[in-house]
């Protein structure tokens, strides 16, 4: 399965408490804090819906 990489890359204040839990689900802690999941549809739902606190790229698979 393809592998995603997530960056924040806008902050979280004044922003509601779900988007705030789905980034710490994420495990996501601060601004340029980057990390690596599976590209599951769980996964992909969450991004979905903080996906304007965040980029995404694809990690490439050696």
């Amino acid at each position: 399965m393809a592998k995603i990489k997530i960056t924040q890359v806008r902050s979280t204040i004044n922003r509601p408490a779900r988007q705030k839990a789905t980034m710490a689900a994420l495990g996501i802690r601060k601004m340029n804090h980057s990390v690596v999941h599976e590209a599951t549809p769980q996964i992909l739902g969450m991004v979905r819906k903080v996906e304007h606190l965040v980029q995404v790229q694809e990690v490439e698979q050696a």
